[in-house]
């Protein structure tokens, strides 16, 4: 039945819905049935509810909103326009999933401003949601005051069953529970539907009920399409409850309006097609041709444009009393804001030389994160249950729980994924927080989403991987990595540093800091692949040296006649074997290469100083498998690796029936130099 005439918010609402039928149905790709279903829920919160700014999508204070089920991105692109954000043209609403287009085909904070986080891959975004809410619960623990609330903003997401089935969402939304977030709200679209038809055909649980055993607030509201107060006051009373984070189940119908294909997984992931898209115009009574706003509705939306230019006057008014009255603390505040680093922090890194002891870099790496704590506030993170095997423990700080935010120990459990998707929340609030992010190398394949989004995303996250070969001994193959470090070199933009010593631990935490607030360009996660061993530390390491990635660690006079090329705890290996080739006579070059990535970094000039062109017998020495490594090495030379899975046995045993000895390295160079 058509419909005679529209209020205004019913204008409103179906602007948002004709801007993604029309965008999707251009594309002739895309998701328009979330963005048809969820459109109230999303007015009500953008147009009542939310605070921010559409002038300025960074101002400080502004609430976070984050679309989780990210393929209906249209629903965000829409409301990002209409609110009068300048990054979102209706040119590009209409270039929706074109090449170079403002309008990706899911939310991607680095390309759309307005857009806080990168979602799509299902679960990721309600889980930095949960970064987003504890970073804001850190930070107003650590700088408001009784008569100040200088950071006091909410966190708000939509989320699908999508989002639901996915066991990142159970991880961070459990340890959300655990930690009462109250300013944390998820607003769940429960339309029923995913691209295989029904969710009764595979997900039947009652969420509302996993979601109160989590410890979360939890309401329902029946009607999500039409009932607009019900939804206003669902979120005003999770407001109301300060201890708990919320979940309001909204019943919405997936492709609301469209005659013949709504409540069915048809609308979910393809374009109406023209026929029906002018049927659900009948349908709705829409009579404005595609990509067209009603003035009404536009002007009613671009009311946000006044209240967010308001909202940040009062903010700046507020903060002007704060820095005379809270000099110190405002200070660091400004300065995190910009995310410039404190001047001289680095002066705190440790440093080692040959006379001292043996340790583990895992071990010294606990020992830099302590150092660094000191003048890095903003350094805040832990592990997942691992903290005394990782050594990421801040003497200096308590743990960050309920009541206590202010605390910068942050205990994970054993959610990998969960922490690895809170970690990059944490790091895209735009607060300047560095998070890290801890647990076993091997484990990385449970996280390995959150790496790589954190990566795409421009995440300054700091991955601590320690355990990061056969070397860790009796827990054997399963808790033995060897495909790891080879496999992570591959993500694009995630730094990957395997210090061999002391110095190059503090070097890559040098790396690691810098990466994540880079004075110009895009900020990168870096992933630390620490030992569990203790290792000797070396003549000629340096965090200096480091920071170049590979360089010349000893080497004979004149031109080598081999390149014994190591990494991390296998470097050492590679300088008695020098030791013993130079002996018979040999010309070695012993080169340790922590990092691939800050190597390539290097202009043409120092890499060929490096690994000259006519040096072509190299041997890389490398417990992992062999895989990239012809990269350096070339094809005359070759690799002690392990193209095989770990064994149980004690670490020193494992090492040497696999080949990491001096003799096996000298046997073989003595092999390539025939």
């Amino acid at each position: 039945m058509a419909v005679a005439t529209q209020s205004l918010e019913e204008l409103c609402i179906n602007s948002i819905r004709f801007l993604a039928i029309d965008a999707v149905e251009k594309a002739n790709s895309g998701h328009p049935g979330l963005p048809m279903g969820a459109a109230p829920m999303g007015f009500v919160l953008w147009d009542r509810i939310m605070r921010y700014n559409p002038k300025n999508p960074k101002w400080p204070n502004r609430d976070r909103f984050v679309l989780s089920a990210g393929h209906g991105c249209m629903l965000q692109y829409a409301l990002l326009h209409l609110t009068g954000y300048d990054s979102v043209t209706l040119d590009d609403i209409k270039q929706f999933r074109q090449w170079e287009s403002k309008t990706p085909g899911h939310p991607e904070n680095f390309q759309t401003e307005g857009v806080e986080v990168t979602t799509g891959p299902l679960g990721q975004g309600i889980a930095n949601a949960v970064g987003l809410a504890m970073a804001e619960a850190h930070l107003a623990a650590k700088f408001n005051k009784p008569d100040c609330q200088i950071i006091d903003h909410y966190t708000y997401a939509i989320l699908g069953d999508g989002c639901n089935m996915e066991g990142v969402s159970g991880e961070a939304c459990s340890l959300a529970g655990h930690l009462g977030l109250g300013k944390l709200i998820a607003l769940y679209d429960d339309n029923h539907i995913s691209i295989d038809g029904s969710t009764d055909l595979s997900f039947t649980e009652d969420v509302g009920k996993r979601f109160e055993a989590y410890g979360w607030h939890v309401q329902h509201v029946p009607d999500g399409n039409t009932n607009l107060e019900a939804i206003e006051q669902a979120i005003k009373a999770a407001k109301a409850v300060t201890d708990k984070p919320s979940l309001i189940k909204v019943t919405t119908i997936i492709g609301y309006g469209s005659p013949n294909k709504a409540n069915s997984h048809d609308v979910h992931g393809a374009a109406l097609g023209g026929d029906e898209v002018k049927a659900t115009r009948e349908n709705m009574g829409w009579k404005y041709p595609e990509f067209e706003v009603p003035e009404d509705a536009l002007s009613h939306f671009r009311k946000a444009v006044d209240r967010g230019a308001q909202y940040e006057q009062e903010w700046n008014s507020l903060f002007t009393r704060y820095k005379a009255e809270y000099s110190e603390e405002a200070a660091v505040l400004e300065r995190m804001l910009s995310g410039k680093l404190p001047e001289g922090w680095e002066k705190a890194l440790p440093t080692y030389t040959p006379k001292d002891k043996k340790d583990a870099t895992r071990n010294q790496s606990g020992a830099t994160l302590n150092a660094i704590a000191g003048v890095l506030p903003e350094l805040i993170g832990g592990s997942a249950d691992l903290a005394p095997s990782n050594k990421t423990l801040l003497k200096s700080s308590q743990d960050f729980q309920k009541g206590h935010y202010e605390n910068r120990n942050l205990r994970f459990g054993v959610r990998e994924h969960g922490m690895g998707a809170i970690c990059n929340g944490m790091a895209l609030h735009g607060s300047g927080l560095i998070p890290y992010g801890a647990t076993f190398l091997v484990f990385t394949d449970y996280m390995r989403g959150a790496i790589r989004l954190s990566a795409l995303s421009q995440a300054g996250v700091i991955w601590v991987m320690t355990h990061d070969s056969v070397g860790l001994g009796e827990d054997g193959p399963t808790h033995q990595p060897v495909e790891h470090i080879p496999s992570l070199r591959m993500i694009p933009d995630l730094v990957v540093i395997r210090p061999a010593d002391g110095n190059e631990t503090s070097g890559a935490y040098k790396a690691a800091i810098e990466k994540a607030k880079p004075k110009t360009g895009k900020a990168q996660p870096t992933l630390l692949a620490l030992s569990r061993q203790g290792l000797p530390n070396l003549e000629g390491s340096s965090i200096e040296n480091t920071l170049k990635g590979a360089y010349i660690l000893s080497d004979s006079d004149g031109t080598p006649e081999i390149i014994l090329i190591g990494t991390g705890s296998e470097v050492f290996l590679c300088v008695d074997a020098a030791v013993k080739l130079r002996a018979e006579g040999k010309k070695v070059r012993v080169v340790s290469m922590p990092s691939w990535e800050l190597f390539e970094d290097q202009d043409e000039a120092y890499r060929q100083s490096v690994f000259p062109k006519a040096v072509t017998k190299r041997l890389a020495v490398e417990a992992a498998v062999s895989f990239g490594w012809c990269r350096y090495v070339g094809s005359e030379g070759t690799t002690i690796s392990i193209d095989t899975f770990g064994v149980s046995s004690p670490g020193p045993l494992a090492m040497e029936k696999l080949g990491y000895t001096v003799d096996n390295v000298v046997a073989k160079a003595k092999s390539l130099l025939g």
